[in-house]
């Protein structure tokens, strides 16, 4: 046999003659005259039978009125990914991330909307076995729908629905052909072989349905293996596989409802595992602190960061000397002041502590203390907004912290022990690292309890 002929390929062609699909229709029957129609190679072991989802929801009744696609569109979703305008990026009630939902105002009647399959996996099994029983042939079959892509332009379909197909090939503990370890290849069979179906589909001719031969690999046989097996298992999980979960998706949010999480994210952290946190990541949260707005062009914020165990402890505990010293000049009792010095120790059980601190310089000079405080008071808000970009990015790069103000209460104790500046004030101190446990919910609050229009 000549090179050529040994040469990886495969076929791919669609099947005209399926007719307008309406509820109830018998799509086996449908898809199965399609296929063994005069002049085409009809189904064979191995094939791969790809199916727009339109036709599989026009089938099983998915076509619903609704004057408002948007009430549509909100029954099937789960949670809003972006919105820009009227469009939204939704998560479906299936776990897909996509437009609308899914939820189609296109090639249905006027004042009827076209949703998903109600279980694209269930679907695609019955068709498999239902052309199984009556042509006598083992197939795949992925069910498709259409969906845009972060980074990329243009849209493609993907697999929404399969059945006795392969939709991962986990290629991780092989070897390139250099010898390579591969360690994060897995490769979306389902997706490629509905991007491969679409590409003589059309979106437009009426051919909703394609077959791809010489790929039998990725096929699985009925009676292969049992519950136990490894086809078995991804055979039963469907194209549910390819459905990455929210604890491993790193852009499970647009970009302005990510910064709205990001915000929301943000909880005071009050215990903390003995996990070390990386330096780096608090340097690129201090990174995203220094663009908070700053009066007369200044950058007012300084941030010292105690890395060392020893550092954290020393500065500790004067701070707790200066505050004893203080509650008992207040005639606080030794019973109160031992309850009140436990307060700090949210701080001391960190694993590693940052202080922000105020630098006014070029702040104006006024003769009256009017406008001398409002100076002041100017620089304060600055130093405040960069404390909470500080605590936001910290709550982005997966840290927990807690900001205390105590070291505004002996900032003279502070400059010495850190070695800091005259000109430079303590503005509190954030215990960081990773949470312990979950925070508690947050009690509910609306905008309104907390705006006044004029």
């Amino acid at each position: 046999m000549s090179g050529a002929a040994q040469a990886p390929a495969y076929r791919v062609w669609a099947l005209p003659g399926i007719p307008e699909v309406r509820p109830g229709d018998d799509l086996v029957k449908l898809i199965g005259d399609a296929a063994t129609a005069p002049g085409l190679p009809g189904l064979a072991h191995g094939d791969v039978v790809v199916v727009t989802s339109k036709i599989v929801s026009k089938a099983e009744g998915r076509v619903v009125e609704a004057a408002d696609r948007e009430a549509a569109i909100d029954a099937e979703t789960v949670r809003v990914v972006a919105r820009r305008g009227p469009a939204r990026i939704v998560e479906s009630r299936h776990g897909f991330v996509m437009a609308a939902a899914g939820v189609d105002a296109s090639n249905t009647p006027a004042g009827t909307v076209l949703l998903l399959p109600e279980d694209p996996d269930a679907s695609a099994r019955r068709i498999r076995d239902g052309l199984r029983e009556t042509l006598g042939v083992e197939v795949g079959v992925v069910v498709t729908d259409t969906f845009g892509r972060p980074w990329r332009e243009g849209q493609t379909d993907v697999a929404i629905g399969a059945a006795g197909v392969r939709v991962l090939q986990d290629l991780r503990g092989g070897t390139d052909m250099y010898g390579n370890p591969l360690g994060v290849t897995v490769t979306a069979v389902g997706d490629e072989l509905a991007g491969a179906g679409e590409l003589v589909k059309g979106k437009a001719d009426g051919l909703p349905v394609a077959v791809v031969r010489g790929l039998g690999r990725h096929v699985f046989r009925s009676d292969e293996g049992d519950e136990d097996d490894e086809a078995a298992r991804a055979d039963a999980a469907g194209a549910r596989a390819l459905i990455r979960d929210a604890a491993n998706d790193m852009f499970r949010l647009g970009t302005s409802e990510a910064v709205r999480e990001a915000v929301t994210l943000r909880r005071t952290v009050r215990e903390f595992t003995d996990e070390p946190v990386d330096g780096a990541a608090v340097r690129r949260a201090v990174a995203a602190a220094v663009t908070a707005p700053a009066p007369h062009h200044t950058t007012p914020w300084r941030f010292v960061l105690l890395e060392s165990a020893e550092s954290r402890t020393r500065l500790l505990d004067a701070m707790r000397d200066a505050w004893v010293a203080d509650l008992r000049r207040d005639g606080k009792s030794e019973e109160s002041i031992a309850k009140r010095i436990r307060r700090g120790d949210v701080l001391r059980n960190a694993p590693y502590l940052a202080v922000p601190c105020l630098v006014a310089d070029g702040a104006h000079a006024y003769p009256d203390a009017r406008r001398s405080a409002a100076e002041r008071e100017m620089f304060v808000v600055a130093a405040g907004a960069g404390v909470q970009n500080f605590l936001v990015a910290l709550a982005g790069e997966g840290l927990g912290s807690a900001w205390v103000s105590s070291t505004m209460f002996c900032r003279d104790v502070v400059r010495e022990v850190l070695d800091l500046p005259d000109d430079w004030d303590p503005m509190g101190a954030v215990a960081i690292g990773r949470a312990a446990a979950p925070p508690r919910p947050r009690p509910c609050r609306t905008a309104d309890d907390f705006t006044v229009v004029r």
